[in-house]
């Protein structure tokens, strides 16, 4: 993390006391857009230790447990679910290498080529990808600077929690969107490092 992104951040009173408290450790990055994929579908709902368990077996039934995408497409659903895949994830991952296949996304340097609202408009065309997988994608796998997934509920609490929102607003669908738009407002200040500021965000809470 820069310099310059720090000093950005603290520019915000509230935000310059979340950094100070925390100690955060650089982070890591998976190596493609198709394994990150793949990993998120496989992870999904699932605690820490259960979804590497699981993305481990997936990944031990491919050579050099890299889950080459023409083999994906033609595995029976049984072997993916011999995993520890649902049926319902064992399909998702498949549909993740249909596409790339079709699309041909392979080149991970075409992806510098594409905005982040391009690239959350293509990756979820495909059934199972949401928008929120696609922003963690840009976030931990492109390295993109100015990613803000609002609907994140640990993006929602912690701003509540260091902005004193609570309270603020009813639960009605009405006060509900207004505090999405305060959330928003608030986060324009830390633009363009809000990727940064949410993983301040996410080890504060």
């Amino acid at each position: 993390m820069s310099k310059k992104a720090i000093n950005h951040l603290s520019k915000d009173i509230i935000f310059k006391k979340v950094i100070k408290d925390i100690k955060l450790e650089p982070a890591s990055r998976d190596s493609s857009v198709y394994e990150s994929l793949i990993r998120s579908i496989t992870s999904q709902q699932l605690s820490v230790k259960a979804a590497a368990t699981i993305h481990g077996r997936f990944l031990d039934l491919f050579k050099n447990r890299y889950p080459d995408p023409k083999k994906v497409i033609k595995m029976e659903t049984e072997e993916l679910r011999s995993a520890g895949l649902s049926r319902q994830k064992s399909g998702y991952v498949q549909n993740v290498a249909h596409f790339f296949i079709k699309e041909k996304l392979f080149n991970q340097e075409d992806w510098s080529k594409r905005s982040d609202d391009e690239i959350i408009e293509q990756l979820t065309e495909i059934k199972g990808v949401g928008k929120w997988t696609v922003q963690m994608i840009l976030m931990f796998t492109l390295d993109r600077s100015d990613v803000f997934p609002i609907d994140d509920l640990g993006i929602q609490n912690a701003i509540i929690k260091h902005y004193d929102l609570e309270g603020n607003y009813s639960k009605t669908r009405t006060d509900q969107k207004k505090l999405k738009q305060r959330m928003v407002e608030i986060s324009e200040h830390w633009s363009p490092y809000r990727t940064l500021a949410c993983r301040y965000l996410w080890k504060s809470i």
